[in-house]
Parts: C-alpha cells; structure tokens; sequence
C-alpha cells in the first residue's frame, strides 16, 4: 500500500484528529456553539457568554447585580443586568454614560469595567468584584467605624472621586450603598448609573442621587455644578462613617429638605476637633465655600495618611508585545496559556464588547492587584524592620 493511497490518506488524517487536543478556549467556544447544556443555561439565565451566573448580589431600579465566575480564568465577577426592554430613553442615556465613565477610569479604587455583552433584550456589564458587599452594610450592622479605619477608607474614597473629577467625570451618586468593600480596609467607588461627563465650571440641571446625600444646591430650581455636589456628598459619607449615622434625617422628603437647606446638624462630642473641623469646612451651604479636593489631602485629621495614585497601566486592551509592561506580559502570558488568540501587534477592533478583550482586563487587573498586595507588603516588612532596627540601636545607647 502506497503512502499516497486513499486508505492511507484517511488512516494519517484520523490520527491526526486523534493527536489535535483543543486549548481551553477552544473547547469553551466550542460549548457556546454545540453544547445543549449550555443553551439550557443560557436561556435560564444561569450563563451569559465565558460567564456562569451564580447568587444575587443586589437590585436597584433599573438593574440586578449577580455574582459571576469566568469559565476560562475562574476569576469572580459582578454581572450587572438590564433589561433593555423596560428601559426609556432616558435611562438608556444614563446606561450610556455608566459604560463611558467606567472605560475612562484607571484607579485602584473604582469598580472596574470588564466587558459589555449585549442580547436583543438584556444588556449585560461584567464588572470587577467586591467580595466585602457595601459599605453601608457594614456600618448598619457593625456601627460607627473607628478613627483609623475610617481615615484609611475615606483616603481611598477621596482619591478615586479625585481621579474622577481630573477625567471630567462627576459621579454624582456617591454614597455608603456604592462604596464596596473588596479587602481589609480597601474599598472601590462604583454604580456610575448617574455619572455625566461634565468641566467644572459646567452647568448641570439633572437632580440625581439619593436626597440624605443631595447637596442644598440641588433643592433649588437653579442650575448646579458637579464637583460641589460630588464634595458635599463626600462630607455626609464621612459623617456616617465616623458616627453610624446621617447628620440629616427626617420623616419625609420634604423635612429632609429643610433640614438641609437650613445646614443644622449636631456634631458628636466624641469626635476629634480637627474631624469636626473637615466635616463643618466640607458641608458647607455655599458651593465654592467647601474644602476642595486638595484642601482635605492636606486637612490635620489626615495627616500621615497616604492617597493612592492612579493605575500606571491604562492598556486596557492586549498592546504591541514590545511596548508590554511586566504586568502586560503576565496577562498576556496567561491568555496564550489558555489559547486565547492574541495579534502581536496592536488590535485596534477589539472594544469592550469582546470576549477577548474581557478576559484580558479579568486577568491583567487580577495581575496589577497581586502586584499592588506585594508591594505593600514589601512596604509594611521594610517598615517593621525598621522599627526594629531602631529599638536595637537605642537599647545600645542606654547600655
């Protein structure tokens, strides 16, 4: 029998079949495609595109948020989910603004945007996960938190709506229900469903947010500008979190409103003079009155304290293999690993709508945080060396 012959032929290209094993990406498009298990899924709502769909995690007027775990890389995320067909015009701009707010930023302390998937009646935001839950619920059920806790937290906080307001982004719904906890101490600004794209000096006439946070320039049918509001509103969450409760509450709306119209709160004697002394300069009833931004970094209640900085990586798709930082090359390690297709060069077609795209972002924000933990650890061991270091010396001293 000839090595050209038909047998032969077939003979060769069953082996070949036999020795070709899928990649993991592979075999997971290929359940997508053929799998009756998965379109059961799908139609149940139990997967959406690389992601099974797991518990709730929260609902809000217009959405639900589900707990979701990539099928390649088993990374946890948070599944927003819209119903596309009970949303009105307006709504549908606010969604728009939401994914262009978050494609914008790149900071430690805000909720990443993953990927956007979209179906004819669901729209679907694959977004970073805080295992912690909301800020909020910490503070009902645990009380107040303490001086140093609080500080730290309100840090982070302040430099994201920094990174933000730089970006010309207002969030405009900043409040204890959209700061997430996602490890000790650390937290992430998220939920941009009301955030605008806006200048500073630019005139805004939407009421938005929730009213406990709602600054008094709001109550007033007058124009307002976004990063007053976005300050006051920093000052009321700062109040909550050093006592447990609102410095503003009433019955109704309309009590509420006066309440804060008038600018009457009362101040707990528990609390340090120079708290009080940033809580009164933040709250206060005339706009350009309040603290800025750089005013509270500086503020002696948080002296010592330090502000993270923005992410020093804004790739947010796969770049040129020879432009990578280490943290780049990991991630880009890790999807080859997988079969994940990659150009060498720059894809420009690859948007937040892409699976690849998303499953990059999972693993390379997933890479920046295990570096970010390392490095703080170097920081804290060197530290702690330090001190030790010190203690020895002046022992010597004394002897």
């Amino acid at each position: 029998m000839t090595t050209d012959s038909p047998v032969t032929k077939a003979v060769a290209q069953i082996e070949n079949t036999k020795l070709k094993v899928q990649t993991p990406y592979e075999k997971v498009c290929d359940n997508i495609n053929n799998d009756e298990g998965y379109a059961q899924d799908l139609a149940q709502g139990k997967r959406i595109g690389f992601y099974s769909l797991r518990e709730d995690l929260g609902s809000g007027n217009f959405s639900r948020v589900k707990m979701g775990v990539h099928t390649l890389t088993k990374d946890k995320v948070a599944v927003k989910i819209y119903n596309k067909l009970k949303l009105d015009a307006k709504t549908q701009r606010f969604l728009s603004r939401e994914i262009s707010s978050m494609e914008k930023l790149h900071h430690p302390n805000t909720v990443r945007l993953y990927e956007v998937i979209e179906t004819f009646s669901k729209l679907y935001l694959i977004m970073e996960f805080a295992n912690g839950g909301e800020l909020s619920s910490k503070i009902s059920t645990e009380g107040k938190l303490s001086q140093k806790t609080t500080k730290r937290i309100f840090c982070q906080i302040v430099a994201a709506l920094d990174h933000m307001h730089k970006k010309n982004i207002i969030h405009r719904d900043l409040k204890a229900e959209n700061v997430f906890i996602s490890g000790l101490c650390v937290v992430k600004v998220g939920d941009f469903g009301f955030s605008t794209c806006a200048s500073f000096d630019t005139a805004l006439t939407t009421f938005c947010g929730s009213p406990p946070y709602a600054a008094p320039e709001l109550f007033k049918d007058d124009y307002y500008l976004g990063p007053y509001v976005d300050i006051w509103a920093l000052g009321i969450l700062l109040y909550f979190m050093v006592t447990g409760v609102m410095p503003f509450r009433a019955e109704t709306v309309g009590k509420l409103k006066k309440s804060i119209l008038n600018g009457l709160y009362i101040m707990p004697d528990f609390l340090p003079d120079n708290c009080k002394y940033l809580i009164r300069k933040i709250l206060q009833l005339i706009p350009k009155n309040r603290f800025t931004l750089e005013q509270i970094k500086r503020c002696k209640w948080l002296q010592g304290e330090t502000f993270p900085l923005d992410e020093a990586s804004c790739n947010t798709h796969p770049p040129n293999i020879d432009l990578c930082n280490e943290e780049e090359l990991e991630a880009r390690c890790c999807l080859e690993e997988l079969g994940v297709p990659l150009d060498n060069g720059t894809n420009t077609t690859m948007d937040v709508r892409s699976k690849i795209t998303g499953t990059y972002r999972i693993v390379l924000h997933r890479k920046q945080k295990e570096k970010s933990e390392l490095d703080i650890n170097l920081l804290q061991n060197e530290a702690s060396y330090t001190r030790k270091k010190n203690t020895k010396s002046k022992v010597c001293t004394i002897l």
